[in-house]
């Protein structure tokens, strides 16, 4: 009967009429303030979803992967992407609550997939602040250097030898630069992050249109030289250039009017940041041939090559502001998902207090801060990425097939959104996610693995016990039945 119990436990789900937009959830210290309107949340998404990729990535495929086709590519991964982005949609409109793919799957698949996947996105999340952060402090380094300057460093090891661990020092201060941000109030950050993701967008609009003037259509045959297979595996390598979204999600509670904005704000963050992709990569592999396009510099590479290497410096500036969005829009799903599970009782309600007065969370905020800054201080960014991606994916395979279960399970339930095509498109999103993953390195799988059985140590020592799930009377089966009213 006690194993009973605990397979019952681990099920239960929190019921979504309890969900609702407008119901308080917790006491007056543990809510956030509703701010954020459509564009506001716009914004955000397409500040985590435009990032390097579009100035360094873009290059890289197209010399060595897919060649022209790229545009393919980032159209493919664009569409397994949309099949995700229709299953959080739905979910942002009828779940207007902080957390995203924690809560989505906490409320239809129980309550240790959601915490599996909100433990696994404490880490994914912070990890990509953290590479965000050195990719930045390398841009910014590369345009020091040609002044003759260069950042600060701090080497750890013995005084003298030359022997030690070089601190970048420029990647930890930003990142607790973005943690003060966020503190300011979720007002004040998103006004920020508007603003820059303006400037962002501003930069990509003009390297295509100075681009496209100086396009010869005989760079793009052959179009396919690396074959269809170039294309997909161009596909899956682009992939993580094309979310972001997701992370934005987990503002819900933050927006005005959540059920009716956040489904288009994920939409057309992801339509937005698709255009500009393809744009770009035509204007690219346009003005180069793809052979002699820079892996690690694509558009300053093709601009040299037309005579226009003064917009070489200008394009860098590009990349320290498109991806330093992308650093606030993962803290801020990386904050909003701690403090939602900690509401939740399943990690210690201390981390969910908010400002008395800005309503934002900001222990947990200086919390990731902090070690985000640690990660980018003491790591290179090959081990920091090796942390990220496996997360993110396995919370898209989970909130497509949450959507299906609870479109079947639940159909008479208000959606603002609804997802086409169900249950192909979100079937569609599941397939590509678990695709990609076996691109993965083993190394990747260990450091998951060891994170999750860490995970499953603190559910079970703390939070099974803990949860509010667990002292409201019938939450325990998370039978349908007893979720109707």
């Amino acid at each position: 009967m006690a194993g009973l119990r605990v397979g019952e436990g681990v099920l239960r789900r929190k019921p979504i009429e309890q969900i609702d937009e407008k119901a308080p959830t917790g006491d007056a210290t543990t809510r956030l303030s509703r701010s954020l309107g459509l564009w506001q949340l716009t914004a955000i998404g397409v500040g985590g979803i435009i990032g390097a990729g579009i100035f360094t990535l873009a290059g890289t495929v197209a010399n060595g992967t897919a060649g022209p086709a790229v545009l393919i590519s980032f159209l493919i991964a664009g569409v397994a992407s949309a099949a995700a982005a229709f299953s959080y949609a739905e979910f942002a409109g009828l779940i207007p609550r902080a957390g995203s793919a924690y809560t989505y799957g906490y409320a239809v698949l129980g309550e240790l997939v959601g915490w599996f996947i909100g433990w696994d996105l404490l880490l994914e999340y912070t990890a990509i602040v953290s590479v965000v952060a050195i990719g930045i402090s390398g841009y910014f380094g590369f345009l020091l250097g040609e002044t003759g300057l260069k950042l600060p460093t701090w080497m750890l090891g013995a005084p003298g030898t030359g022997d030690g661990h070089r601190v970048d020092l420029f990647a930890a201060l930003l990142c607790l630069l973005v943690a003060y941000l966020l503190t300011l109030g979720i007002k004040n950050a998103a006004r920020f992050e508007t603003v820059v993701v303006a400037l962002k967008v501003l930069v990509v609009l003009l390297v295509i249109g100075v681009g496209v003037f100086h396009v010869s259509v005989a760079n793009y045959h052959p179009f396919f030289p690396f074959g269809v297979s170039g294309v997909f595996t161009g596909a899956a390598t682009v992939f993580f250039a094309v979310f972001g979204y997701d992370a934005m999600s987990t503002a819900a509670e933050e927006s005005k009017d959540a059920q009716r904005h956040m489904p288009k704000a994920i939409l057309y963050s992801l339509a937005i940041s698709m255009v500009l992709y393809v744009a770009a990569c035509l204007v690219l592999t346009g003005m180069q041939n793809y052979k002699d396009i820079d892996p690690e510099s694509g558009f300053s590479s093709a601009f040299k090559s037309v005579g226009l290497s003064s917009l070489a410096d200008v394009i860098a500036v590009g990349a320290i502001i498109g991806i330093l969005t992308v650093m606030f829009t993962f803290m801020l799903g990386v904050t909003r998902v701690w403090f939602s599970m900690s509401r939740d009782g399943l990690l210690p309600k201390w981390f969910a207090k908010t400002h008395p007065t800005r309503h934002v969370p900001t222990r947990v905020t200086w919390i990731v801060g902090g070690a985000s800054a640690v990660i980018a201080g003491f790591l290179p960014i090959g081990e920091a990425a090796e942390l990220t991606n496996i997360g993110i994916l396995l919370a898209f395979v989970v909130v497509c097939v949450a959507v299906i279960v609870l479109r079947y399970r639940r159909p008479e339930l208000p959606r603002t959104f609804r997802t086409p095509g169900m249950p192909f498109v979100p079937a569609l999103g599941v397939v590509f996610s678990l695709w990609l993953i076996t691109f993965l390195q083993w190394q990747t799988w260990v450091r998951f693995l060891v994170w999750f059985l860490v995970g499953l140590v603190i559910y079970f020592g703390y939070s099974y016990r803990k949860s509010e799930m667990a002292r409201t009377p019938g939450a325990g089966t998370g039978r349908p039945d007893r979720e109707r009213p």
